[in-house]
């Protein structure tokens, strides 16, 4: 079988098809708005695979040289996270699901093509994108799927829902949709994945600080909460909780420490910037509202998405120290040897990315339909649930593409 991949980003879903069909792409479909992302992933083929993959950016002129039996995305999914403060139709990142949908399928045409996005795309915030790629399938002869879940199923410990979607060719598959086999394996956990990375290679801490001396918040946690600990001390007394609240600020307020109370600390031990800031948030959440709250984690069992400032922040669970390069790398699957190029002024990188387990399990479903492994059943719109193993044949919900376009 032959893959080919469009918009791969930094690289963890490609790397996870190589695995599992064990070839190299034929080649990378993209646009110039992600070379950098993806020089990583280029690098990474050349200089330590020793194979350099076409890269055809397709605004400049490029086109895909032939078809392949597979090919698979990362488009952007700002447009649809709940992540970012203008999810919805507006949002220009949305276009390049629909770009990358309308080449392949129109263009290249594929037996598969599938990609990662926001669990939105089947809820109702992204039911106006669901719709359009439900016609562009139909309109180049393609059913499609989706399948809902958590890295963490994937035994990923990183709590993010995620929706994957699949469009399968009819002149291939039929009217027919596989069903793919549900998971629900244990996760690894996540300072066991940090704590065991043995490579030297990019191990510099991505925040030079301290954690315990320079993070003030932490500091009043370990000296006035818990009476003087260590960093240390602090991991063997955490409790594995909701990812919501596991940064030291919600830990402090947990406690029954109020703003009030910490601002005055903050002022005796020379924080007079922070004296302000606590004097707002008290007010705030005296007034019933919330308040951003981004320090540092001690990663206990499981995170929270490995998104945003989650690589400056996030501390080595045992020493006193914020997370490297490589430990960064590592939380998300890239492999030991992977090169993360000008890595201070391109860490987020490494968040836009799928973790590799979770797209090897979604490839490796895809190969089991091709080997004949995977239940077929009669729709060519199926939506399935991996939090409880349900799927709906979503055309009796909509029986034609007029209505479900109503």
């Amino acid at each position: 079988m032959k893959h080919a991949t469009i918009i791969p980003l930094i690289g963890g879903e490609v790397l996870a098809s190589d695995e599992v069909w064990n070839t190299t792409p034929e080649y990378i479909l993209t646009y110039s708005p992600f070379e950098a992302n993806e020089s990583h992933l280029r690098n990474y083929y050349k200089t330590v695979k020793g194979v350099d993959v076409p890269y055809i950016q397709l605004d400049k002129g490029g086109v895909a040289p032939y078809s392949v039996d597979v090919i698979s995305s990362v488009c952007p999914c700002a447009g649809l996270s709940q992540y970012h403060s203008k999810a919805g139709e507006d949002n220009q990142n949305n276009q390049w699901m629909e770009k990358t949908a309308r080449y392949v399928l129109g263009e290249v045409k594929p037996k598969v093509f599938w990609g990662e996005n926001a669990p939105a795309l089947v809820g109702k915030i992204g039911e106006f994108m669901l719709k359009k790629l439900r016609q562009i399938g139909l309109e180049n002869g393609y059913g499609m799927s989706l399948f809902l879940t958590k890295n963490i199923l994937h035994g990923v410990p990183q709590f993010r829902k995620r929706t994957f979607y699949f469009f399968w060719r009819k002149d291939v598959f039929g009217d027919k949709t596989p069903v793919f086999q549900t998971y629900a394996r244990e996760h690894e956990r996540i300072e066991d994945i940090i704590a065991n990375v043995k490579s030297n290679f990019q191990q510099e801490p991505i925040n030079k600080k301290i954690p315990s001396k320079d993070d003030p918040y932490y500091r009043y946690l370990l000296e006035v909460v818990h009476g003087g600990i260590s960093h240390r001390e602090y991991f063997d007394l955490l409790k594995t909780k909701n990812v919501r609240g596991n940064d030291v600020e919600s830990l402090v307020e947990e406690s029954g420490h109020d703003y009030k109370k910490v601002g005055e600390w903050m002022a005796a031990n020379g924080y007079e910037k922070e004296v302000p800031k606590c004097d707002r948030k008290y007010d705030k959440l005296a007034a019933g509202g919330n308040i951003m709250r981004r320090g540092t984690i001690v990663p206990k069992d499981y995170i929270g998405a490995f998104v945003g400032h989650y690589p400056t922040v996030l501390t080595h669970p045992y020493e006193d120290r914020y997370i490297t390069y490589r430990e960064a790398m590592t939380i998300m699957g890239l492999p030991s040897d992977y090169e993360l190029l000008n890595p201070e002024k391109s860490v987020n990188h490494i968040c836009q990315n799928v973790p590799f387990q979770t797209a090897k399990d979604m490839a490796t479903e895809i190969k089991a339909v091709f080997d004949g492994q995977r239940t077929m059943i009669d729709t060519d719109f199926l939506y399935q649930n991996n939090y409880d193993g349900s799927y709906e044949n979503w055309n009796k919900k909509v029986n034609t593409l007029e209505n479900f376009l109503a």
